[in-house]
């Protein structure tokens, strides 16, 4: 696939170096054409400087063929900014945003583009949002050991109980979304169709819990 990547700093240059190594086509977009020696030398993608909002930038970076969007940069309105015109105009199937400021996380959220905290892990958070369709990592805790998962209950776990998928010590259920308010479950709670799940995961086992709720 071809991912476009708005930032060339530690992580923006990080994940490009990933995903090329992975076979995929990249492009890195970066307004300091310096910002480029952090890619490998024998990287293969493009280059493109310029401003990651600006359509004609976009347009040279591939974003029309594009499977994914990435910002990175280090402005929070830079990133929100070209990730709507990336989903929005040109309806990148997916797109992923860093934030530092978390208090602006819910207007990521009612925008529809998932959000990664800077931290430790999140190189590995990046790829795992455009790898996995399922669910997506509202944030973490301590260096990253503790992962809170949010996803749409898939319709086939309807009328099932939350005590079925916790595994103690491992999964927990913190909260349940449903018909626009917010509730912390009992082991006893059915869930519903088209409830939002926030899962507290431990990150060794986020595999377990893929299984658990997707793969039925």
């Amino acid at each position: 696939m071809h991912v476009v990547i708005m930032g060339c700093g530690r992580v923006g240059s990080r994940l490009a170096r990933r995903l090329e190594r992975q076979g995929h086509s990249v492009a890195v977009i970066d307004k300091d054409p310096r910002a480029f020696h952090l890619l490998d030398v024998d990287f293969k993608g493009l280059k493109v400087e310029g401003i990651g909002f600006d359509s004609n930038v976009l347009v040279r970076a591939g974003i029309e063929r594009a499977d994914a969007f990435i910002a990175v940069s280090s402005g929070d309105n830079s990133n929100f900014v070209s990730a709507r015109i990336a989903k929005d105009i040109f309806h990148v199937p997916k797109v992923v945003a860093r934030i530092y400021d978390p208090r602006r996380a819910n207007i990521y959220r009612r925008s529809g583009i998932p959000t990664v905290a800077p931290v430790a892990f999140e190189v590995t958070k990046f790829s795992d949002l455009l790898f996995l369709q399922e669910s997506h990592t509202r944030d973490t805790f301590g260096s990253g050991e503790v992962e809170l998962m949010e996803f749409e209950l898939p319709l086939n776990l309807a009328g099932r109980t939350v005590g079925e998928f916790e595994v103690p010590g491992e999964i927990r259920i913190c909260a349940v979304e449903r018909g626009g308010s917010a509730f912390v479950p009992a082991s006893g709670t059915a869930f519903e169709r088209f409830d939002i799940v926030h899962a507290a995961v431990l990150r060794s086992s986020t595999e377990k819990f893929r299984k658990m709720f997707f793969m039925h």
